[in-house]
C-alpha cells in the first residue's frame, strides 16, 4: 500500500512494521519516525487507527482466556524461530498447533 506521496519513511515499511510500532517494539528513533510519517500519510494512520480498534476489541473479548503453558512455550519459540530467519519456521508452527488440536490441548475457545 501506498499513498502515492514520497515520505522520508516509506509506506510499506511503516505497514510492515505497524505491530512492532503497536506493542512498543521498537527504537523512540524508529517510534518518531512512524509518528512522524502518520501524521503526514492519512492512509496509514487510518490503517493504524483500525488495528488499534482491532487490538482493544480482541483484548476486551479474549483477553481473559488463559493459555497452556506448553502452547505459550511452542509459540514463542516459534516466534523466536522466525526472527532468526529459519526457513519453514512458520509451516512447523501450524503442525504443531494441529497436533495439539488433534490431541486435544490446544488452548480454550472464548
Amino acid at each position: 500500500m501506498s499513498c502515492g506521496n514520497a515520505h522520508e519513511t516509506d509506506c510499506s515499511e511503516v505497514l510492515d512494521h505497524l505491530y512492532e510500532y503497536l506493542d512498543q517494539e521498537m527504537s523512540d528513533d524508529a517510534r518518531t519516525k512512524f509518528k512522524e510519517h502518520f501524521e503526514e500519510c492519512h492512509p496509514c494512520l487510518e490503517k493504524y487507527g483500525l488495528e488499534v480498534a482491532v487490538k482493544k476489541l480482541v483484548k476486551r473479548c479474549c483477553g481473559h482466556d488463559d493459555v497452556p503453558s506448553d502452547l505459550r512455550s511452542k509459540v514463542m519459540m516459534r516466534i523466536e524461530l522466525v526472527r532468526s530467519g529459519r526457513p519453514g519456521a512458520e509451516g512447523d508452527l501450524r503442525a504443531d498447533v494441529s497436533s495439539d488440536v488433534a490431541a486435544g490441548t490446544e488452548a480454550p475457545s472464548a
